[in-house]
């Protein structure tokens, strides 16, 4: 692997599956001309809305995202993650589905979100992704690339939970995939902090894009899409509005700071 430019897109995606596409499809082509070669998509990036319209559309929603995720990468030449989007299953919920796809359109990872986000958030919403969304059980696979680097899937709310990350780096992953729709209460406090930190103490890249602004009723996000370093150096930052994070992956960077702190070899509980 060779030094590569990533991409972080932050979307405001609403509840209509063709607007948010067109301007995922905006944000990639500005990416591209920046010279990205990885370019991620965040959490609900095709459809942002309430849970019962999201399960009523799902089929319609998988087939024109799995479409389009393809159509763009064969398009572009370019890896590009699908950072969540619904996938229906024979129970009549949905698995909330991150999918990797190859400069080729080929798919070379797929994970189903295994942490789901029912909480009571203090600012008075409430939230129960279970009520649609069925849990993925299996842990997300490191995916080896010659190109890229070894990359590892996860959703938002996974955040929260350093085990997943603890296996994906014990797996071989330089790089982290952390696609979100944070509420913008929770997101204030902990977003950056939990991204800095599984960075930090997986010695991993990550790489999080995210949803910002106000989506549908009641439902704000938080924004700052971000890249983040091995040693937890915040390398791009989207701020508030839609657009895009730009930084090197740079597998110099990555042995440097294994090599200075070597953490993941002084393991004692694995």
């Amino acid at each position: 692997m060779k030094s590569y430019l990533a991409a972080a897109i932050q979307m405001t995606s609403i509840p209509d599956v063709q607007s948010n596409l067109a301007t995922a499809e905006e944000f990639i082509d500005l990416a591209v001309n920046q010279g990205a070669q990885l370019v991620g998509l965040p959490e609900n990036f095709a459809f942002m809305g309430e849970e019962s319209d999201k399960l009523s559309q799902s089929d319609n929603i998988a087939l024109e995202t799995e479409k389009f995720l393809k159509t763009m990468a064969q398009r572009y030449q370019i890896a590009i993650l699908g950072g969540g989007f619904p996938v229906p299953t024979d129970s009549g919920k949905v698995y909330n589905t991150a999918l990797l796809i190859d400069s080729s359109g080929q798919e070379l990872s797929r994970y189903r979100k295994v942490h789901l986000f029912d909480v009571n958030v203090p600012d008075g919403n409430t939230y129960r992704e279970s009520s649609t969304v069925m849990a993925g059980t299996e842990l997300p696979q490191v995916c080896s690339t010659e190109k890229l680097g070894c990359i590892g899937l996860s959703v938002c709310y996974d955040v929260r939970f350093p085990e997943l990350y603890r296996y994906l780096s014990h797996q071989g992953a330089d790089i982290l995939f952390v696609p979100a729709a944070f509420t913008a209460f929770t997101g204030k406090d902990h977003w950056q902090v939990l991204l800095q930190a599984r960075a930090i103490e997986n010695t991993c890249y990550v790489i999080a894009p995210a949803q910002t602004g106000i989506n549908y009723a009641r439902r704000q996000t938080h924004g700052h899409a971000m890249i983040i370093d091995p040693w937890g150096s915040i390398l791009a930052d989207a701020g508030e509005k839609p657009g895009v994070a730009i930084a090197e992956i740079n597998p110099s960077r990555l042995e440097q700071v294994r090599r200075q702190m070597p953490s993941l070899q002084h393991r004692v509980f694995v």
